[in-house]
């Protein structure tokens, strides 16, 4: 005959199973479980049998052991999953890669109806097409407002329709047609709310971070500590370059609009006078070409037709 266990000693189990999963394991995921059933969580188990632990209870039992346990042990780290505990979570031990347990954790949702009195998690749309639904069905449609037609004794729904939005209560009409079309709008597992890995608490989102996403966000945000220290004209790492480059730049135009030189200045002033010495015959050239142009396009001025009627009557009388 099996010893029956009481509650109290069911609850010191459990506690001690706490504490030493606590001991034992640095990285902890806490789920939510709400519409999760005991054979889904049982598959979910399963899966991560090997290097996870999945551990449900209830939050007072969680919340008082991880307390008690803190203080024994004097790690305060152990206090920041208590304000975590809310609503219907778990926690899953791991000792595997953070991200590779929640993507395995995903795996396991699984399709469910809409439910009277259950908040919709996502919008709901009912495709068009034909539904196989007789004609004495079209009262489901007329109360929801779906636009309808008889197509060969079947009823046929014209155009989609998004018969539930995300946060509303689904109601006994929606539910019973989403029942007789067989569509289960919702799926349900556990959900990663929070990470704990050794005293520190972030969101699960961080874990789907690549290597170019941090780059990324290091390089933005180098970009605005500089941009802030060259608008304050305050000296920092980051700003260090701009700002010995401007120097320079001032430096280096006091320079050259004056006699003061330096030897970081020697080849820009160099430059400069073979520029300008090159710039400087270019000119009176320039201007030799154009008059040379304009003497070209005026025109010879006519000759006196005096002189050689003359000269031709003074041959005559020669």
């Amino acid at each position: 005959m099996a010893i029956k266990v009481t509650k109290t000693e069911k609850k010191v189990q459990y506690d001690k199973k706490l504490c030493r999963l606590l001991d034992e394991y640095s990285q902890i995921l806490i789920v939510e479980a709400d519409n999760v059933g005991s054979k889904q969580l049982q598959d979910i188990r399963k899966g991560l049998r090997g290097d996870s632990v999945v551990l449900m209870g209830k939050n007072t039992m969680m919340k008082r052991s991880i307390r008690l346990h803190a203080e024994a042990t004097g790690n305060d780290s152990f206090s920041k999953l208590v304000p975590l505990l809310v609503g219907n979570v778990g926690l899953i031990f791991t000792k595997g890669d953070l991200k590779e347990v929640k993507e395995e954790i995903a795996k396991y949702k699984v399709g469910a109806p809409a439910r009277v009195g259950l908040i919709a998690p996502i919008d709901v749309t009912v495709p068009p097409g034909n539904t196989g639904l007789d004609p004495s069905q079209t009262s489901f449609f007329q109360v929801l407002n779906i636009p309808t037609k008889i197509n060969k004794g079947t009823v046929e729904i014209t155009t989609s329709v998004e018969l539930i939005k995300k946060g509303e209560k689904v109601g006994s009409s929606e539910a019973a047609l989403l029942s007789k079309l067989g569509i289960r709008p919702f799926s349900y597992g556990l959900i990663v709310t929070s990470v704990y890995d050794d005293g520190s608490v972030f969101s699960p989102e961080v874990l789907d971070l690549t290597e170019d996403d941090v780059a990324l966000k290091f390089a933005s945000g180098v970009t605005n500590l500089t941009s802030l220290s060259l608008a304050v004209s305050y000296p920092s790492l980051a700003a260090a370059p701009a700002m010995f480059a401007a120097s320079y730049r001032n430096v280096l135009s006091v320079a050259v609009a004056t006699q003061y030189s330096f030897p970081q200045a020697e080849d820009v002033k160099e430059y400069l006078k073979f520029a300008a010495a090159m710039a400087a015959p270019a000119a009176p050239s320039g201007g030799g070409v154009a008059a040379g142009g304009a003497k070209e396009e005026k025109k010879p001025e006519p000759e006196d037709e005096s002189e050689d009627d003359d000269v031709g009557m003074g041959g005559l009388f020669d």
